[in-house]
């Protein structure tokens, strides 16, 4: 990404190329969202259809003529594919366009490099952008292709600059794991010691800007960020919900949200934050009803689920946002059941931010606790049950 003053977004062109799957976003609305959130200002959308990608400059070079022009007309600094860019193809357009050319995978990871805040946070982005950056080290610079001398040797056979570079990557890479092997060996502790107050362990999962957070925080009163804006969370936060109707508390994890195209970098580096999702007892599955291609969305969360091994987990649906509905959409009664992969799963209506439906919520949850048939834990601080709207 150019690296500009906060106040001054750089200017950027969107391009999407319909490949005929069925998720092409022909509006280019999620990835101006991703543009906004990392601080860049989209100028320009443009679109086009192909059977393909073009080998060498993915939309060809009648397309490519067409972006450059665009650019200069706009005055665009940089431009931004939806789609992820082999590292010969970024080369090759950034050559023909005399511009920057990032794609959808690095912009999600820029985006997760800026709001990671907890040490394992920074180390997994850290990780994936490594392992992101290692496929790229031949873009434009003719400094990689400089020979160095060995030891002692004066303009003798070397090491090529790009292979001091990808070595030393690799070693970032090798020491990156080695600091999350041990965050994830706290992380298996914490999880013991839940295990041992035999707590009934909830995580918060779903599409990003779904609503997660301000869930969490309507639910215990927490005061973790929410906004409405794209990967608004990344790091998880675990807190205790008292559920008066079961007379135990229950363990609520906020967990980052998932999203078309996630990088399998990302999937693999986030495996310890995501292990939390996996160990539960019970999955909420936050879904933007107001969003028309929430279908869509939940497919999504189901395949990195299935990705990350908690496909089986047992699901409770939480379709937020019903109070964006238009009358006629609006649901005859706030609880019934969804067909998730030929499964019957509870599903409930709520708005998190207004606080609707959260007692329902509560009441569902309390159901599962209790047939959990898990006894309350000693030495849990309980929590306040009240309707209380997020302040975010």
């Amino acid at each position: 990404m150019t690296d500009l003053p906060d106040k001054t977004p750089a200017p950027t062109i969107l391009v999407g190329v319909d490949f005929g799957l069925p998720h092409f976003d022909a509006e280019l609305e999620e990835l101006g969202l991703l543009a906004e959130t990392a601080g860049l200002k989209p100028v320009a959308r443009i679109t086009c259809k192909r059977r393909a990608p073009d080998a060498a400059l993915f939309v060809g070079s009648g397309k490519a003529d067409e972006i450059k022009l665009l650019a200069q007309q706009l005055g665009a600094t940089e431009v931004l594919f939806d789609q992820s860019l082999s590292p010969a193809q970024q080369r090759n357009l950034e050559r023909h366009l005399e511009l920057p050319v990032n794609d959808r995978t690095l912009l999600i990871l820029e985006i997760f490099a800026q709001r990671a805040r907890s040490h394992e946070g920074k180390l997994q982005v850290e990780l994936a952008r490594l392992q992101y950056l290692s496929t790229r080290l031949v873009r434009r610079w003719s400094h990689l292709e400089r020979q160095t001398g060995g030891a002692g040797v004066r303009g003798g056979p070397g090491e090529k600059q790009i292979e001091l570079d990808r070595r030393m990557i690799n070693e970032a890479i090798k020491r990156t794991k080695e600091r999350l092997v041990k965050v994830k060996r706290q992380r298996q502790t914490q999880r013991r010691q839940r295990e041992r107050r035999e707590a009934f362990n909830i995580s918060l999962v779903g599409y990003t800007n779904a609503g997660k957070s301000t869930l969490f925080n309507a639910l215990v009163k927490a005061r973790a960020y929410a906004a409405d804006q794209l990967f608004a969370t990344l790091d998880t936060t675990t807190r205790q919900l008292y559920l008066g109707e079961a007379g135990r508390s229950v363990s609520l994890s906020d967990t980052v949200g998932f999203i078309r195209d996630l990088p399998h970098g990302l999937i693999d580096a986030f495996q310890a934050t995501l292990q939390e999702a996996v160990d539960a007892d019970l999955l909420l599955h936050v879904v933007d009803a107001a969003n028309p291609n929430y279908p869509e969305q939940i497919a999504e969360v189901q395949r990195v689920l299935a990705e990350i091994g908690a496909a089986d987990i047992p699901q409770v649906l939480v379709f937020n946002k019903f109070d964006a509905l238009d009358e006629a959409r609006r649901p005859l009664q706030l609880e019934d059941t969804y067909d998730l992969d030929g499964v019957a799963t509870p599903r409930i209506f709520v708005s998190a931010r207004k606080g609707l439906g959260l007692q329902g919520l509560r009441q569902l949850l309390a159901r599962r606790a209790s047939e959990a048939g898990r006894e309350f834990p000693e030495g849990v601080e309980a929590l306040s049950t009240e309707n209380h709207p997020s302040d975010s």
